[in-house]
């Protein structure tokens, strides 16, 4: 089901610079029996990407009227994603902005992924790739529509026994995964990239990091190695959609489901049953 600028539509405006250009943002939402998951937060990730990206904010209001409309034909007690696409709306050809800028909006709803439960429980198996991230500091932590780099990087490997993979950067850091951010753990301390150069700040990842803090539990933002990812004591990925998994196996590397990340697990769950509490307070 999609909504075009809020009206149902599976068509769209060939000249639109989403299109031609990636100009633009998306957000992935995880939807709970008809509830959207940490959607304040999403909506202050939109926020801050249409302002980097010097975008007009689009009327957040409309947007959880529509996405409460969407809602209603996701199952009743089970999940479901929604997606909102944000883009500069249609232009002429070339860079140059279209004055004034009229943004268009899709949002559409998606079953929810069937991962089996033992992704949460044992872990998942991952792989480094070979497909680098640029580095573009403007760019960077946004989720903007330019999703080639990870398109490469997926197409990497098609066996059902990898779950994820992890990107590095030209300068040789570890970033990420393809869907997901990335933490470890060494001697109770937990790592995470940092991205003022490369890769995508998740709402998620924001969320552990908050988590962290609250423990407290020391967190460390950092550049660092496949060789200091494969010493970790713990490592686990995180997205709107798959909450936490823990990593039980890198390039045939073996991890333990360590304590900090069961703990993480745990309080991730719990923050979720808070937001069910709260609503969709904007």
């Amino acid at each position: 089901m999609y909504l075009v600028n809020g009206s149902p539509s599976t068509t769209f405006d060939v000249a639109d610079r989403g299109l031609h250009y990636g100009d633009g943002l998306f957000e992935t939402i995880e939807i709970d029996r008809r509830q959207a998951v940490f959607l304040a937060q999403h909506f202050r990730r939109l926020q801050t990407g249409c302002q980097r990206l010097r975008l007009p904010v689009p009327d957040l209001h409309l947007l959880a009227d529509e996405i409460a409309s969407l809602c209603q034909a996701a199952p009743e007690h089970g999940q479901a994603v929604i997606k909102i696409i944000i883009t500069r709306g249609v232009g002429g050809r070339g860079y140059r902005q279209p004055e004034p800028i009229q943004s268009s909006r899709i949002l559409s709803l998606h079953p929810f992924p069937d991962y089996p439960d033992s992704f949460q429980e044992q872990g998942i198996a991952a792989r480094f790739c070979q497909t680098r991230l640029g580095v573009s500091p403007a760019l960077a932590g946004i989720k903007h529509l330019n999703r080639l780099e990870q398109v490469l990087a997926r197409a990497e490997w098609s066996d059902t026994a990898t779950q994820e993979g992890l990107l590095l950067n030209v300068d040789g850091h570890v970033i990420e995964g393809t869907m997901s951010n990335l933490f470890y753990v060494k001697d109770g301390v937990v790592y995470t990239a940092l991205l003022t150069r490369s890769g995508v700040a998740g709402v998620v990842r924001g969320l552990v990091m908050e988590l962290c803090r609250q423990q407290p539990l020391k967190l460390v933002e950092h550049d660092y190695t496949p060789a200091a990812l494969l010493a970790a004591d713990e490592v686990f990925l995180s997205n709107a959609i798959i909450g936490l998994w823990p990593v039980r196996q890198i390039d045939g590397h073996v991890f333990q489901v360590g304590v900090l990340t069961r703990h993480l697990q745990s309080q991730l769950r719990h923050l979720k049953a808070l937001d069910r509490e709260v609503g969709h307070a904007l």
